[in-house]
């Protein structure tokens, strides 16, 4: 499906990349130019994470797990300066005592289209499939 997308959907989804790409080199600063500065993360469910500072010491707290990130495929819809982007992920890490550990959801991030044409998320919720969980 991502060989059909526009130019602005290839856009979003290359800030999604970019994010993936630094929070795999453990680049924190890099992940966060991907966000807004007021943008909500949900690392847990139902448990939003507000501000840079904040979502800075979170994802310090993950790099540690060595996550590899492999995604099924990409949706991207955009509405005028809004933009959503739906993916299945899965994750693979280790965890601080050496046990390995592997995750999955269904990642859904609202991106707004900035002043200089970039796309930063504003809600990044890796856990969208949470509700139909329980």
């Amino acid at each position: 499906m991502e060989n059909n997308f526009n130019e602005e959907q290839k856009n979003v989804l290359s800030t999604i990349e970019k994010m993936v790409i630094a929070f795999e080199k453990k680049d924190i600063d890099g992940v966060l130019t991907t966000y807004e500065a007021g943008a909500a993360v949900m690392f847990e469910p139902q448990k939003p994470v507000y501000g840079k500072g904040n979502l800075g010491a979170a994802f310090s707290e993950f790099v540690g797990m060595n996550p590899q990130y492999t995604f099924g495929s990409h949706e991207v819809y955009v509405s005028g300066d809004i933009a959503t982007h739906i993916a299945p992920w899965k994750m693979s890490g280790q965890l601080p005592d050496g046990n390995a550990i592997e995750q999955s959801g269904l990642s859904v991030a609202v991106l707004r289209k900035q002043a200089d044409g970039s796309w930063l998320m504003v809600q990044d919720n890796p856990h969208g499939q949470f509700m139909l969980d329980k």
